[in-house]
Formats: structure tokens, C-alpha cells, sequence
């Protein structure tokens, strides 16, 4: 105890974890037992340097305090031990012990928490608040996006390994990037006990947890993100932060919750995240005390994601935000050619709430990516060792008839041509939508829409995919373009279908095949929504241009009648997604010339009358 002792307890009360104090440090640890002890480690010592045990004066409840005083603390780590039961701070900040990825012999490895972290400098940096009309939101995995050979990066599958990605995330049109768990979490998967079973053992099941949805310490970085030796999660981290910040994109984690941690706890993690690392939003996943947290004053300017916000007021700025299933299965169902999915086509179309932002997206982590939606009828599983019994079974998906992978023409082209109907779905709807990493050039995993487990090639982005389907990714980033240059498609608010402007049309109208005629019986699958250019302004205060967007997911053509236009103007074509010629696509300013339409121009609407062929979206432009 040589250098270091305790002070004299006053009345303060400190934060839980450890507060750097005049002359010391203070920690502070909820543990109920009889007698509660400090640890002091040197780094990479098993031995304690120091032991220290906690007062019973200064005790409240079960919460223990303690001051030490001392000069120097670098170089020193600690833990905690109640009643003979060593165990980490919760509140601890960073850990070391778990710097390698996977690593049985650390399965058995206490884990401390240095005494000193280096300090970071923000330079001024602060949240991005883009509003969530304006976001392009993209999903990915700290270790699958840039782990795989194909990433051509230094640290792959680290914090680094993100940051030498922003140029890619920047072209594609990525505004923000949400993360899977990013705090430190057990990837070891430990059998689950029963209680009074004699066969229990504490042995890894040799499986990883790789998503993260797991138990963990939610106050530290995963320190086997961090590049090198592991010692310096918190800095990269908060480096990845910063460096996005400066490139104009926002940085979303996600926290998972079991329901068992106390509210005053969770609500902790989540100020903490937002306090110390500068994150945009944080996406709640499991079950979190969520009127708590969405009604926290201290947390009103930072998104917040969760799958409901029910009964919980949206603050004076919209920062909550809805986050599930409920586009992905309307839309996917509407894709496929179901029965009785054109009311939901218009209504998820549509939807942009006043209080809380809606997140919608095609794919995401736990199902089918967009390939396999558009490859595989039932999930494929079995990898996971769980007999094909884990995993969601209602995944909406078509093979477009072959299971899996092919080589025939006409399948592949079906695909990819849905593939394009999904984007437009996605990125031609109100509110927020997300691109889940990798479906920019088709990433596949193989049918498995559980890999939870999986720290292979199946989770892993194939970044050779890129080049090989490059048509999806031209598309996907053209499409993107679109939406950000085109106010309709990403309002504010919600649209009426109402003319409240008195500009001779509603901000967004509805149309059968006959014009302003629209039908919603069982069998339908065709569907024209018009928007109106007055209703989006343009950031110079100028209107929008007025669109058409005629969804056929019929497997039959179908003839649409086009609404008039003001006089002078004529339809033309953005966006056929059955033209593989051009990939769909058509420039606005090709060139000059009589062949504007052979260079790849936009084809000009001659006539009223325009046939959609079969499972096709056709976008029209007012001009």
C-alpha cells in the first residue's frame, strides 16, 4: 500500500465507476456482500499490487466508495472483489485481457480496467444533427466490413479499417453509418446453466457470438476492434468518431439490453455514449427502458432507435425514431407479386410521422440480405450447427425460380431486376431509409439469414463483388443521387394528398392504370403515385420537378394512362428498371444530338399511354 492511501470519506456523491479526483481517483461500485475490496494491478501483472478495502462508513446502500490518494497511477489497472468473487467495474471505461479477437485462454482471463486513460482531443467537434428527410443510413459490422483479404485495408476489421472506407461510403452517398454492438461484449459463447445440474462447465461451446447481441460492458469500446496490440480502443474509437464528423457523415451505435440491467444503469450507457464519444444517435436493441430514455432531457438532441416509441411524446426536436420490420415485410410482399399489397405500397410509401422518424429498409442483419431476398425461398442455416431450426422462417422472399445460386440468363436478369425494383422502393419513400452493407453490389450469404455465429466468409463483405456486380452498385448509387437531389421524395413531413397550396394538384396523388383513378382490390398489383414539384422546395427556394412513379408488380404488362401536365411540359423517363441496356437508368444531360436516346438519354413521352412491362417501376420526370 506503499504510495497510495485512503482519504477520509466525505458526503460528495461521485459518479459510479472511477472519477479522477485532486490528488487521487475515487471509485464507486454497487455490490451487495459483506465485504467489498479495491484491486490494484501493475499492466500485464497477475499478482495485486495493492488491496484496498472499502469501509463500511462509507457504504450507502450497496453502493461502496473509496478516495486513494497517490502521485502516480499510470501503468496501473483494477478490478473489484466482493465476499472472495473478483469481477470488473460495469462502469469501466476500458478493459484489458480481451485484445485478440476470439481468444480461448482469455475465456478464463480476468478482465481490468486501467487507472489512466489517455486523454483525446475533439478540436471542436460536436453531433452533425442531420435531419432524418435528409439521411442515407448504412448498416455494417466493425469486423466483417473490412476483414475479409478483398478490403485492401492496413487493420482490417478494426476502427482504422472504417475510417480507410469513408471515401467509398462518401461516393456511394452515405450521410451515416450505423454500427452493430461496438461495446466491449463476450464473442466466447459459454454453455447456459441450469441450475442444480451436475454436468455443468464453464467451457466455451466453440462457437462466436459475432453480432455482439450479448451481455457486455457498456461503458468501453471493444478493445479487439482496436488496431495493433489492442491497447487503445478508446482513442480509435473516438477517432473513427471525429473522422467521420469531419468527412460530414454521422456515427450510430447500437447497445443491446437484456431488461434484466437497473434503468439508472442503461440510462448511464446511453448518456455516456452520447457525452464522451460524440455519437449521433444510439439504435436500442432488446429491451430497454424506453419511456425512461426517450423522455430524458439530457438525451433531446440525439437519435435515438428503437423498435417503438409508443406512448412516449416526441420532444421540440424530432430525434426519435421508429426501427423495424413493418416496411420490410409490406414492401417485400409488394415486390414479389402478393395479393393485396398495393394499400400497403402507398402507405409505407408515404409514412413520415410528425413526433418520431420511421427507419425503412429492404434487408437487414437478422434475414436475408438483398441477393438472398431475391435467391432463396426458405433460409439455409444449417452451418449453424442448430439443425436449420434458428433464424426467422417468414422472410418474404422469391428464388425467382431456382433455389440458390444459378448460371441461367434468365434467372440472373430477374434478379438483378428486382434487385433495382427494391432500390427504387426503398429510396423513392418518405422517411429514413437504410442500405445494409454489402447490398450496394449484391453481397450474398449463401441463404443464411442467421449468422450470428458466423466470423467466416459468410459474414465477411467480398469486396471483389464490386467489380463483379457493378451494375447493382451504379444503380444503387445513381438512385441515391436521385433521392437527394429530388425534395419530393424525402419531405419534412408527411404528406396530406392534399392540395393545400392551391397549385392545382396534392402534394401526392394516387392513379390506377386510368389516371386519378385509383384501385385497391385484392388483385390488384399496379399502382401510379404522382408528386407534385411545388411541394418540394429546392434549397435555393426553387420547386421541385413533378413526378410519376408507375410500380406494375404484376407478372403481366400493363398500359398506364399519365396524368396531364402544365402546358409546355412532357413525361420523360428517369428510371425503367426492365431496360438492361442502360441498367435501368437514363442521364438527364447525355449530350447533343438527334440519338439523345441511343447515348443513354432520357426517352420523351410522346403520348399519354405507357406500357409497364411485367414486375417492372418506371419513373417518370415533368420537364
Amino acid at each position: 500500500m506503499e504510495g497510495y492511501r485512503i482519504a477520509k470519506q466525505d458526503n460528495r456523491i461521485y459518479s459510479m465507476g472511477l472519477t479522477v479526483v485532486d490528488g487521487g481517483i475515487h471509485v464507486c461500485v454497487a455490490a451487495q456482500g459483506e465485504r467489498c475490496d479495491l484491486l490494484l494491478y501493475h499492466s500485464g501483472e497477475e499478482t495485486e499490487y495493492v488491496r484496498l478495502h472499502f469501509s463500511e462508513e462509507a457504504k450507502r446502500g450497496d453502493v461502496w466508495n473509496m478516495t486513494v490518494l497517490g502521485d502516480d497511477f499510470s501503468g496501473l489497472e483494477y478490478c473489484f472483489e466482493i465476499d472472495g468473487k473478483v469481477f470488473a467495474d460495469p462502469y469501466g471505461r476500458q478493459f484489458t485481457g480481451r485484445e485478440i479477437w476470439g481468444d480461448l485462454s482469455a475465456a478464463d482471463r480476468p478482465m481490468r480496467t486501467p487507472v489512466v486513460i489517455e486523454d483525446f482531443d475533439w478540436d471542436g467537434d460536436k453531433p452533425l444533427k442531420i435531419p432524418y428527410e435528409e439521411m442515407i443510413l448504412y448498416r455494417a459490422h466493425v469486423r466483417g466490413f473490412t476483414k475479409h483479404s478483398t478490403s485492401r485495408t492496413k487493420d482490417k476489421g478494426t476502427f482504422r479499417a472504417m475510417i480507410e472506407k469513408i471515401p467509398y461510403l462518401k461516393e456511394l452517398g452515405v450521410t451515416s453509418l450505423e454500427l452493430l454492438p461496438v461495446n466491449e461484449f463476450p464473442e466466447l459463447m459459454m454453455p447456459e446453466h441450469v441450475d442444480g445440474s451436475p454436468y455443468a462447465v464453464d467451457k466455451p461451446t466453440g462457437k462466436l457470438n459475432y453480432w455482439g447481441y450479448t451481455p457486455g460492458y457498456y461503458f468501453a469500446p471493444k478493445a479487439s476492434y482496436s488496431s495493433g496490440n489492442g491497447r487503445h480502443p478508446v482513442s480509435e474509437f473516438k477517432n473513427l468518431v471525429k473522422t467521420f464528423h469531419q468527412a460530414g457523415m454521422e456515427v450510430i451505435i447500437e447497445l443491446y439490453f437484456t431488461g434484466k440491467e437497473n434503468p439508472a444503469f442503461v440510462l448511464d450507457a446511453v448518456r455516456f455514449w452520447a457525452e464522451e464519444f460524440h455519437v449521433d444517435g444510439i439504435h436500442l436493441v432488446g429491451f430497454a427502458p424506453n419511456d425512461l430514455i426517450g423522455r430524458d432531457p439530457y438525451l433531446s438532441g440525439t437519435k435515438l432507435f428503437s423498435t417503438s416509441w409508443m406512448g412516449v411524446p416526441g420532444g421540440h426536436e424530432k430525434h426519435l425514431a421508429e426501427y423495424n420490420d413493418g416496411f420490410l415485410v409490406d414492401m417485400r410482399r409488394a415486390l414479389k407479386g402478393d395479393e393485396d399489397e398495393m394499400n400497403h405500397l402507398i402507405f409505407r410509401s408515404r409514412r413520415n410521422p410528425a413526433d418520431f422518424g420511421v427507419i425503412n429498409y429492404m434487408a437487414n442483419t437478422n434475414g436475408f440480405t438483398l441477393m438472398d431476398m431475391v435467391s432463396y425461398d426458405t433460409k439455409h442455416n444449417e452451418a449453424n450447427g442448430e439443425g436449420n431450426q434458428d433464424g426467422n422462417s417468414y422472410n418474404y422472399s422469391w428464388n425467382c425460380g431456382v433455389e440458390g445460386h444459378t448460371r441461367r440468363k434468365k434467372i440472373v436478369e430477374l434478379r438483378r431486376k428486382q434487385i433495382r425494383n427494391a432500390a427504387l422502393m426503398l429510396f423513392l419513400s418518405q422517411g429514413t431509409p437504410l442500405l445494409l452493407a454489402g447490398d450496394e453490389f449484391g453481397n450474398s450469404k449463401d441463404g443464411n439469414n442467421n449468422s450470428y455465429c458466423q466470423d467466416n466468409e459468410v459474414s465477411w463483405l467480398n469486396w471483389n463483388l464490386l467489380k463483379t456486380n457493378r451494375d447493382i452498385y451504379e444503380f444503387t448509387k445513381a438512385v441515391i443521387a436521385f433521392r437527394k437531389s429530388h425534395p419530393v421524395f424525402h419531405m419534412a413531413g408527411e404528406p396530406k394528398i392534399m392540395d393545400y397550396l392551391s397549385c392545382g394538384r396534392p402534394d401526392v396523388s394516387y392513379h390506377g392504370v386510368k389516371a386519378w383513378r385509383p384501385e385497391f382490390e385484392n388483385f390488384r398489383r399496379q399502382i401510379g403515385i404522382m408528386y407534385c414539384g411545388e411541394y418540394g422546395k429546392k434549397p435555393d427556394g426553387t420547386a421541385d420537378d413533378s413526378f410519376f412513379v408507375a410500380y406494375n408488380m404484376h407478372w403481366e404488362p400493363h398500359e398506364f394512362d399519365l396524368p396531364n401536365l402544365p402546358k409546355k411540359q412532357k413525361w420523360y423517363i428517369v428510371f425503367n428498371t426492365d431496360d438492361k441496356e442502360f441498367n435501368g437508368m437514363y442521364q438527364e444531360k447525355p449530350g447533343d444530338g438527334e440519338d439523345v436516346e441511343k447515348k443513354g438519354g432520357m426517352p420523351v413521352m410522346e403520348t399519354r399511354q405507357f406500357e409497364v412491362p411485367p414486375r417492372t417501376i418506371v419513373v417518370f420526370v415533368g420537364k
